[in-house]
């Protein structure tokens, strides 16, 4: 008797901590890219001094844990660049992944936080993940944005083709709202209006959460001043209601992740040429 009750004790701890461990994750940011000159910081940041400038890169984050591989956003392909000469260092997005020893049909699913080209182009290299994306955010960007008054500067008609066709294989699912855990550990916030209902995710790591902003907050100097971008904006006051939002969310700036600030590359530990850890 008192070795079933051993074992069952054993088993019930073991089962601690895999719930425990389950909905944690390794979070990545995986840099493809880098805008070829500087841009000043008023662009970035309404109310920014002109004097100042900052450099865009690109990236997308690789998250590992809960048995899967989920990348939020996908990067774009060269074709999907309005200039094709307009970022130097580019590295297609799959071939990144694999500084890392993870193939493209490794990857379980793709978070699309906005449907501009960076962000989505590259869903096509990744056949076996299953999108999510908001649904007020996909009907915008596969309607109105095309319709007489819409704005659809930085989104790619074969990007709408292409999550069209995700939708058509039974490959995207469609997240409504705002605060929703959408898998264990993972939350994912609207409000900022970047695009439609552009998202960002509050991810649990081993150690802290974890805030992907992507373009809800394009530079670390948005969030820290309390400012919104400039351009590919709906709502300014919403921006900044969100940024406020982020910093009750995780006070510590440095793990408010953003969509294309070169400074996280140096705040994090490097993995791989291009990659670090945030944690």
């Amino acid at each position: 008797m008192k070795n079933v009750l051993l074992l069952f004790i054993l088993l019930f701890i073991q089962t601690i901590g895999y719930t425990q461990n389950s909905n944690e994750y390794e979070v990545y940011a995986i840099r493809f890219g880098t805008e070829g000159g500087r841009m000043p910081l008023s662009f970035a940041a309404a109310g920014a001094s002109d004097k100042d400038s900052v450099q865009f890169c690109m990236m997308f984050w690789l998250l590992i844990g809960n048995g899967k591989h989920i990348l939020v956003d996908a990067g774009h392909l060269r074709y999907n660049s309005v200039d094709s000469g307009l970022w130097k260092s580019y590295v297609r997005p799959d071939s990144a992944l694999l500084r890392m020893g993870i193939k493209a049909t490794e990857i379980t699913d793709i978070i699309i936080t906005h449907p501009h080209y960076d962000h989505i182009g590259g869903i096509v290299l990744f056949p076996s993940a299953q999108v999510w994306m908001q649904k007020d955010d996909y009907d915008y960007f596969v309607g109105a944005a095309w319709q007489k008054n819409g704005f659809n500067e930085g989104f790619n008609k074969e990007d709408v083709k292409n999550i069209v066709a995700k939708n058509l294989e039974g490959k995207l699912t469609l997240i409504k709202g705002d605060s929703i855990e959408i898998f264990p550990g993972i939350r994912t916030f609207i409000g900022s209006k970047h695009t439609w209902e552009s998202q960002h995710l509050l991810v649990n790591t081993k150690t802290d959460k974890v805030i992907l902003a992507s373009d809800d907050c394009w530079f670390y100097y948005n969030v820290e001043h309390l400012l919104p971008i400039t351009y590919y904006l709906f709502d300014p006051d919403a921006y900044v209601k969100q940024l406020k939002r982020m910093r009750v969310l995780q006070p510590n700036i440095s793990l408010i992740i953003p969509g294309h600030d070169p400074l996280v590359f140096s705040k994090f530990p490097k993995v791989a040429e291009g990659i670090v850890k945030i944690r």
